[in-house]
């Protein structure tokens, strides 16, 4: 028993491994499946633990339970102290829509962005605009949208809560349905692809912060923008290197010179990554910051929608420095598979 013990330990050191490979040398199948499902594999470890106890073999208990403990590293970095300040949400500020084109309104300095994967745009439409309507919504982003899902929500009266909108072009390469962007504010400039990736395109769209900063000469935030994107790399079962290519390609977004030090850019979907993958923090590292991790105080699971338990985390709120992020949560929007996630930004 002692030997079956000390494989099992040495398997789940390897299987943790995973997690730290350089960011692209795990992207083979079937290692990204694997790495998503490192924060379970604490459960046949401690019902291992618990046998290796019952024999009596104390060595290879407490470095299983070890083991356990590791797996859940990363879930571990979302917990800590968060945010020192509380941040009351102010509800954004009604908007005359009565003459488009030449209202100014420009993005307040907090407001409440959302993201969902629409399941081959199969997602119920008015679920999305009673969201939000009902969470005050500045900006949406969708990922796998249909021309049929966009009529619905236009019967459902999403253009009435947010009037603009950019989508990606559709293709017949797109992972599930083209991804699009909607906003209650008027656009700077909008583009239907942003930064190449081999997936669907990542639409894109500009909003300038709001007149009084923007129009004090004495302020740091004098003329600042925000880009907002709606992205979605393949999954690994689209193929393994178009996945991680996929994510690493969105860290353009960050180095832009659009962006540079002054402006601020905004990156929201279903990433198909968490933490545990090398991919995704080597994102990370390129001058992005999570929301939900920012926040500390938990991961936020949102995938798949039908079962509370296991989820994994693949939906993600990123910005690049000059926001902080509050309110992160997720939830249920009918007809799709994944949860909705949303966050509440103030500008620094």
């Amino acid at each position: 028993m002692t030997t079956l013990f000390a494989v099992i330990v040495i398997l789940s050191w390897l299987w943790l491994g995973l997690s730290a490979l350089p960011a692209g040398l795990e992207a083979r199948m079937p290692m990204p499946y694997m790495i998503a499902l490192t924060p379970f594999l604490w459960i046949p470890l401690v019902i291992v633990a618990g046998v290796a106890a019952w024999q009596h073999e104390w060595g290879g208990m407490c470095l299983l339970l070890a083991s356990a403990v590791m797996t859940s590293s990363q879930r571990i970095s979302y917990w800590g102290t968060g945010l020192t300040s509380s941040t009351k949400r102010e509800t954004p500020r009604e908007t005359d829509w009565t003459d488009r084109g030449t209202t100014c309104e420009t993005l307040p300095n907090q407001f409440t962005v959302m993201t969902l994967n629409c399941r081959y745009g199969r997602a119920n439409a008015e679920s999305i605009v009673a969201a939000v309507r009902e969470r005050h919504i500045a900006v949406l982003a969708l990922q796998e949208v249909s021309d049929e899902l966009i009529a619905r929500l236009d019967a459902a009266g999403v253009a009435d809560l947010l009037p603009y909108r950019q989508s990606g072009e559709p293709q017949d390469t797109d992972n599930g349905g083209y991804n699009m962007l909607f906003s209650r504010y008027v656009p700077a400039a909008a583009v239907p692809n942003v930064v190449e990736i081999p997936a669907a395109d990542v639409p894109a769209m500009t909003l300038r912060l709001t007149d009084e900063v923007a129009t004090d000469p004495q302020s740091p935030q004098h003329g600042r923008t925000i880009t907002f994107c709606s992205a979605h790399p393949k999954s690994p079962m689209r193929g393994c290197a178009d996945w991680s290519a996929g994510i690493l390609g969105l860290g353009a977004v960050a180095k832009a010179s659009a962006i540079g030090d002054h402006n601020i850019a905004v990156v929201m979907g279903d990433l198909n990554s968490s933490t545990d993958h090398p991919s995704f923090r080597a994102l990370l590292k390129s001058g992005f910051k999570d929301a939900s991790l920012m926040q500390a105080a938990g991961p936020n699971l949102t995938f798949p929608r039908w079962v509370k338990w296991p989820r994994i985390e693949l939906d993600h709120i990123l910005f690049t420095p000059g926001l902080k992020p509050s309110g992160v949560c997720s939830f249920e929007v009918k007809d799709t598979d994944h949860l909705a996630l949303t966050a509440t930004l103030t500008l620094r």
